[in-house]
């Protein structure tokens, strides 16, 4: 059986990046929703985030995305972030937004376009270099919408030129996290439609270049934890952005939907060694919270994650792998089953309040007037947002 105190070393250890663009207003593709108390600089959120951290201990580290985030001096935010227990984490870039990335940014059949797209992406790096991230997380929108648009394999050949160009400009200790999505926006076809893809031009690129799962980014009854457990097993999974859907990229809270495949997911990152530091995966919260208050959304979904790794590591190794090996489906499916059926919470609520930390963290949260206390704080100037 697991060792509790081993379980409970483990969950402390954790670590969990938060998104900028989680404490921002946010809505579907119709209209932005706008709620009190929102941050309206990078400043801010880092407040947010920081509050995040204080409650459930175990996210420390915050993405920010470049050009919503863009300030003067980089130098200064990170000094701000370390000043509240936080890091900068991943910089994500955005070759999406403009109007001249309507044919594509990196695979875009003008040079002239594709130089700026480049352009922005080294500027990303130049940025990591002045908050100190080590990850530059690349999702592009690119695609095409009908067939004979476009060349399909002169598009990877102009992706694989942009990448090389990015990668050349990495430090010693920084590293390209390519993201895919097998649709949306683009409608016929996608330049980085899933993790084979992606693991490729990794693979052509070097090994400072690892892959992004996302739960969103897959077409309904895809695999996964299977995804996840190959690419650990390759060294090639750089990150796993949380969320949940109902159909596609829905961006909900993550384990909203299925609790049991986040669990899954999970049981093949613990077992794989995906949570040890030497492996280098960073695990980000990528949602967009639109009708529920942020700050408690983004600890729930904290909540989440640790819920499903904490039943993931009461898994019993010895008993499910006898039962492997000796063919007993039932067996191993019922090893499995018994750790997800386990109710985790007392288990967190001992180890939170062992860490001098609020039982419920939710509850914390909420009892402590903050978000009353920063409606009222933050009135006037620009709410953050993406825009739509």
């Amino acid at each position: 059986m697991p060792d509790i105190a081993a379980v409970k070393a483990a969950l402390a250890a954790q670590r969990i990046e938060t998104p900028s663009w989680g404490y921002g207003n946010s809505g579907t593709r119709f209209k932005v929703f706008a709620q009190p108390g929102v941050p309206r600089d990078p400043y801010e959120k880092l407040d947010d985030a920081a509050e995040v951290h204080a409650r459930t201990g175990v996210a420390p580290k915050v993405s920010l995305h470049i050009p919503w985030d863009r300030v003067d001096d980089y130098a200064a935010l990170a000094a701000y972030a370390k000043e509240r227990g936080l890091e900068l984490g991943a910089i994500n870039s955005n070759t999406f937004q403009d109007d001249d990335y309507r044919l594509g940014s990196v695979c875009h059949p003008d040079p002239k376009v594709r130089r700026k797209a480049v352009g922005h992406l080294l500027e990303c790096v130049d940025i990591m270099d002045a908050t100190g991230s080590t990850d530059l997380k690349l999702w592009f929108a690119d695609g095409t919408n009908y067939p004979g648009q476009d060349d399909v394999t002169a598009r990877q050949d102009r992706l694989a030129e942009c990448l090389a160009e990015v990668y050349a400009r990495l430090g010693d200790d920084q590293r390209i996290l390519l993201e895919y999505k097998f649709f949306e926006p683009a409608f016929y076809t996608t330049d980085v439609p899933d993790w084979g893809t992606a693991y490729a031009h990794c693979i052509e690129l070097g090994p400072k270049a690892q892959v992004v799962v996302d739960t969103g980014h897959h077409a309904p009854g895809t695999n996964i934890e299977f995804i996840v457990a190959f690419l650990l097993r390759e060294g090639r999974l750089g990150g796993f952005d949380f969320n949940s859907r109902f159909y596609a990229d829905d961006d909900l809270m993550v384990g909203s939907s299925d609790p049991f495949q986040l669990f899954r997911i999970m049981h093949e990152v613990t077992k794989n060694g995906g949570l040890d530091p030497a492996a280098n995966v960073a695990f980000m919260l990528d949602q967009c919270h639109n009708i529920e208050a942020k700050v408690p959304a983004v600890i729930r979904s904290v909540m989440n994650v640790q819920e499903a790794t904490a039943k993931a590591l009461l898994v019993d190794a010895d008993a499910l792998t006898a039962a492997q090996r000796e063919g007993d489906v039932l067996a191993a499916n019922a090893v499995l089953m018994d750790a997800y059926a386990t109710d985790v919470r007392p288990l967190l609520r001992e180890l939170r309040e062992e860490q001098g930390l609020g039982p419920d963290p939710v509850v914390a949260t909420l009892r402590s007037g903050r978000l009353e206390r920063v409606a009222s704080e933050r009135v006037g100037g620009a709410q953050a947002g993406w825009g739509a």
